[in-house]
């Protein structure tokens, strides 16, 4: 997420990187190019460093390649990443039973600072790091350290843990993958006040400071102006867990506030709704938020509005970075041209990712209309579609003579 086009306020500095770096990535390719399966890499990753000291013990849940030697090669992840304006690069290699290779750099004075390297149960730390002999006897064949450092040790590795697992995910739904930030904006709902009054949208000039709570209602707005605010109904019914608490939003027809259970609110409302709280969560707390497919059941323009706020420094103020994936060109005209990525699969099966901005030329000019060049191929990473064997298939041309 290194900016080409470094002179706008979308490409973030940092004092210790001498490259600019962008808040917002696109990627586009064909169906079944493997665009989710980089969204797949990043969380897997994500979830390796949350998850692995407390719930693997005997084995690694890997997805491994399964063309070629795939099976039996290791799984090798390389990560650079900004933590507290410093510069950090993981590398992690596992196969099914144990984590074979795991280091640590980071680059304070833009120099390599070998902060820990571990080959197999092996692992030597930078002199000075506290907490290491905490770290080493967490260590399991598949236990990353990075995982124990989020509870033990330097403030450089716990910080550089916590900012990888702290990964927002959402339209994953594959094994092994966090699950963590899908209800987080039901969470901002029910556990507050019984009501909340209704109150008009206000312009972000004239905008006090709210909580996270008021501004994914006024965000809310966005998808149905109609919601005037929110209740939460208390099933009064015997329940295991205690009364079942549920969530409506009350709209208003000729003066009369109608409650409707969030069931009755239109797929896009429900998918902007599930949006707002990671959306938030990342944006308050600089992280990362990865998701597929942006445009199911969004209208482009709440797309777009995402993308905008993620893009602007007054509403993205921390950093947080926002990686999907997409079908809908319409939004290429929102993204610049060193946002955008795309994937095509390759013979062997593999998925090659690669940067729009790489492209050289007039093909990539700045004034070029991107959504008019991708559907028009010029890049790649389409589907090819023949007009000719879709007939054949359908049965409409004559065996004989090939006529329709």
């Amino acid at each position: 997420m290194i900016a080409v086009d470094e002179e706008r306020a979308a490409a973030r500095r940092f004092e210790l990187l001498s490259e600019r770096v962008l808040t917002v990535a696109g990627i586009y390719g064909p169906n079944a190019s493997g665009k989710s399966n980089v969204l797949d890499a990043i969380a897997w990753l994500s979830a390796a460093v949350a998850r692995s000291l407390r719930d693997w013990e005997d084995d690694i849940p890997r997805e491994a390649y399964r063309f070629a030697k795939g099976p039996v090669s290791p799984s090798v992840f390389d990560l650079d990443i900004v933590v507290g304006g410093v510069r950090f690069t993981y590398r992690l290699e596992v196969d099914d039973f144990a984590v074979l290779y795991e280091s640590l750099d980071s680059y304070p004075e833009r120099r390599r600072r070998n902060l820990f390297t571990r080959q197999g149960q092996e692992i030597g730390f930078r002199r000075g790091l506290v907490g290491t002999r905490g770290i080493q006897e967490l260590l399991t064949p598949t236990t990353l350290a990075l995982s124990a450092a989020r509870r033990i040790g330097d403030a450089d590795l716990g910080s550089v843990g916590r900012a990888v697992a702290g990964m927002g995910v959402l339209g994953l739904r594959r094994r092994g993958l966090p699950t963590s930030f899908f209800d987080s904006t039901q969470r901002l709902f029910v556990p507050g006040s019984e009501a909340a009054e209704a109150r008009p949208v206000e312009t972000r000039a004239e905008r006090p400071p709210t909580s996270d709570l008021r501004s994914a209602l006024d965000l809310l707005r966005f998808a149905d102006p109609g919601i005037e605010g929110y209740e939460v109904a208390v099933d009064d019914s015997p329940q295991r867990d205690g009364p079942r608490r549920r969530l409506r939003f009350v709209h208003r027809a000729e003066d009369q506030p109608i409650p409707f259970d969030f069931e009755e609110e239109s797929a896009g409302t429900r998918t902007w709704f599930r949006l707002l709280g990671p959306a938030l969560a990342a944006l308050r707390n600089g992280r990362i938020l990865l998701l597929d497919e942006i445009d199911a059941s969004l209208h482009p323009r709440l797309s777009t509005r995402l993308l905008e706020i993620f893009q602007d420094p007054d509403t993205n103020p921390h950093g947080a970075q926002l990686v999907f994936t997409s079908h809908d060109t319409s939004l290429l005209n929102a993204l610049n041209r060193d946002e955008v990525w795309l994937t095509e699969k390759e013979r062997g099966g593999a998925t090659r990712l690669v940067a729009l901005a790489e492209f050289g030329g007039e093909r990539v000019r700045k004034a070029l209309n991107l959504e008019r060049a991708y559907l028009q191929g010029r890049f790649g990473a389409v589907p090819e579609v023949d007009q000719a064997e879709i007939r054949r298939v359908l049965g409409l041309v004559s065996p004989r003579n090939g006529q329709g």
